[in-house]
């Protein structure tokens, strides 16, 4: 009984035990459950909160992008629009917000000012943000980088002035380049005149210029001599004595191999080791002495020596030109001497030409040719006989001086012309012809005529200036005989006037038949240029001259001209000329020479004739166009290079010598030769 009560009470316990024991595990369930429940709960909850406010952050976003970019549309230009667009990858979505962190550049804050005007922002921030701008809308203090309170309307003149002063900017490039333009086709122009071939293209510096003269070398050469003269100077000046004595040894030796050669094929063979030799001596001299202002002023007197140098040979060339214009050779002096001897051994009987009864026959062609040259005026008269139609016509009227009658005489006589007529005259026999009569003859005799001629030092008088006037055909008769021409012919009605220094290459007859409308002379004008009018010839200072005649009248040519000598009777031209010649005793009028008392005699006598009667220059102009010489009647080399003479021009003397038989014995005995 004891036990059962025992065991009841064990049992009731456990039993109560047992019944106080499971709150115990609910409430320990739910303080550890409700809490991860509620978190998890919570967390969820959270994400969810997150994607409805991160969607409405977007589309508010979205919104907002776009309300920005149509405010951007309507201030700024597609071009600026698409370079927004493809910067949106680097720079992320556009966005107000990244405007204001400061993101882009200060430009663009018109766009940040204008957006803002437009959205509401519902911070409190923003919404004062948004206030503060529009109000500086209102009052147009807008930001910019340069103009900090501008409106847009001010932006947009702006923009507008900007963009005219650019086009003006464009306007003021392009004249600028057609001006620039303008100027180098003149360049152009102006260059195609010079004549390369005279000039060259001489280059030592830049070689891919460099053409192939035939004298580049030789004047490499001579560079270098000049700068080793320069770096000598220097050198002696500052000291360096060692180089100077190298640059010494270099000279010469550039010298002697130089020499006088003019191209390169005269050069020896050492040229070129001359040249490198003296080169690295240069380049040293050079790095040990070279001085801008040193070289400049070396260069500068040498350049200045130079230039005296060059005046004082030109004037000795001047000088030198003359005096062989004024000399006869001696090959043809000889051959005058030993034809005067001839003619004088000659008995009586045979000195006189044949067909003497045509010499006043004026229905024949008359020629008037005064020289004492006797190998010119062969050519003169060969040349004449040998283009016409019918010799037999042709009468050939020689005057020559005391000196050369015998040979004119001899010459003509072993060569007579054929069937045509010849006579030679003696100008000292004209016994009408003296100082009485002549105004010429009577100045040559004058004091002050004599100074200015025989008185080699004269100082008041330039050489160089008035040696042309000094040469001793204006001294003699023979060049002014021309003004006497119906004294000597008085039977003549008409007569052809040639020089010793032209070549006839064509049949002169037509020139008689000519009409001269009334005039006395007959010639071809020279005044396609503007120095061969009569202002060249005559002093217009002087109130004699400039109140007779134009300065700008058409000069003429003597060389070939057809006289009128009934005209010239009736006109009185001889008393004409006298008069002016004796008006100009003291040479104020015109200097010496008988083409300005011409041109005053015929002022206004003289008939214009077919320049292709007359083609002159060929005694000074290389340049005479080929075919103005062949197609002449008659060329004419007038100036100091006669084609008797060393210095006559090449390519112009064969038209002479192929009237001369250079085989004839008394040519061959004189050495005379092509």
């Amino acid at each position: 009984m004891a036990l059962k009560r025992g065991l009841s009470s064990v049992g009731v316990h456990r039993n109560r035990s047992y019944g106080s024991g499971f709150p115990i595990v609910i409430l320990v369930l739910f303080s550890v459950l409700a809490p991860l429940v509620f978190f998890v709960g919570r967390g969820l909850y959270l994400s969810d909160q997150n994607s409805v406010q991160s969607g409405y952050t977007k589309q508010n976003v979205d919104w907002r992008e776009r309300l920005a970019l149509q405010s951007i549309k309507n201030l700024f230009t597609k071009e600026v629009i698409d370079v927004v667009t493809t910067s949106t990858a680097d720079l992320g979505p556009l966005s107000l917000d990244s405007f204001r962190k400061g993101n882009l550049s200060a430009s663009w804050k018109v766009v940040e000012d204008a957006a803002a005007s437009q959205v509401g922002f519902v911070s409190k921030q923003k919404a004062t943000d948004s206030k503060q701008e529009m109000s500086e809308i209102k009052e147009g203090r807008l930001l910019d980088d340069e103009h900090s309170y501008d409106t847009p309307a001010k932006t947009l003149r702006r923009q507008l002035r900007d963009s005219r002063r650019s086009k003006r900017a464009a306007e003021l490039v392009q004249q600028d380049n057609a001006a620039t333009l303008k100027l180098e086709n003149a360049a152009i122009e102006r260059s195609k005149a010079v004549d390369s071939a005279v000039l060259g293209r001489y280059n030592i510096w830049r070689r891919e210029f460099e053409n192939d003269n035939s004298d580049s070398t030789v004047r490499l050469m001579r560079d270098q001599i000049i700068m080793a003269q320069v770096y000598i100077s220097i050198a002696k000046m500052k000291n360096k004595l060692d180089l100077q004595q190298e640059l010494l040894i270099k000279l010469k030796e550039s010298q002697r191999a130089v020499g006088e050669p003019t191209v390169d094929a005269d050069l020896p063979h050492s040229a070129p080791e001359k040249i490198k030799t003296m080169g690295q001596v240069l380049s040293k001299a050079r790095e040990q002495l070279y001085d801008c202002k040193l070289v400049t002023g070396k260069l500068r007197a040498m350049l200045q020596t130079s230039e005296e140098q060059v005046r004082s040979l030109k004037k000795q060339s001047t000088f030198l030109s003359q005096l062989a214009a004024k000399t006869i050779p001696n090959a043809i002096h000889c051959l005058s001497m030993r034809l005067t001897i001839e003619y004088y051994l000659l008995p009586i009987e045979k000195r006189k030409f044949p067909r003497s009864e045509n010499l006043e026959n004026p229905n024949l062609y008359h020629y008037a040719l005064f020289s004492d040259n006797v190998l010119a005026a062969s050519v003169v008269v060969n040349s004449t006989i040998m283009n016409s139609k019918d010799p037999s016509k042709h009468v050939f009227h020689l005057v020559t001086n005391k000196l050369n009658f015998g040979a004119m005489n001899m010459w003509f006589l072993l060569n007579h012309p054929g069937k045509a007529t010849i006579h030679v005259e003696n100008v000292d026999e004209f016994k009408w012809l003296n100082s009485s009569y002549c105004p010429v003859l009577r100045q040559l005799k004058t004091a002050p005529m004599k100074e200015y001629y025989f008185k080699a030092d004269n100082p008041t008088k330039s050489a160089s200036s008035n040696l042309k006037y000094r040469n001793p055909k204006y001294l003699s008769m023979l060049n002014h005989l021309r003004f006497y021409l119906p004294q000597v012919y008085p039977k003549l009605n008409k007569i052809l006037f040639l020089d010793d220094d032209i070549v006839v290459q064509k049949d002169l007859t037509g020139l008689w038949s000519v009409d001269l409308h009334g005039k006395v002379n007959g010639a071809v004008e020279t005044c396609g240029e503007s120095f061969h009018r009569y202002d060249k010839y005559l002093n217009f200072s002087n109130p004699h001259i400039s109140r007779n005649f134009d300065p700008n009248a058409c000069g003429w040519a003597y060389g070939m001209n057809m006289f009128d000598l009934k005209e010239w009777k009736k006109r009185d031209i001889t008393g004409i000329y006298h008069k002016w010649q004796n008006m100009n005793e003291d040479r104020t009028l015109w200097k010496l020479g008988t083409l300005p008392p011409g041109l005053i005699t015929f002022y206004g006598l003289t008939h214009p004739v077919e320049k292709s009667w007359h083609v002159l220059g060929l005694g000074y102009n290389p340049s005479v166009d080929k075919k103005e010489i062949e197609h002449a009647a008659v060329i004419h080399y007038n100036g100091n290079m006669k084609p008797w003479l060393e210095l006559a021009m090449t390519k112009y003397r064969s038209y002479w010598t192929k009237y001369i038989k250079y085989d004839h014995p008394y040519l061959r005995s004189c050495n005379l030769s092509e």
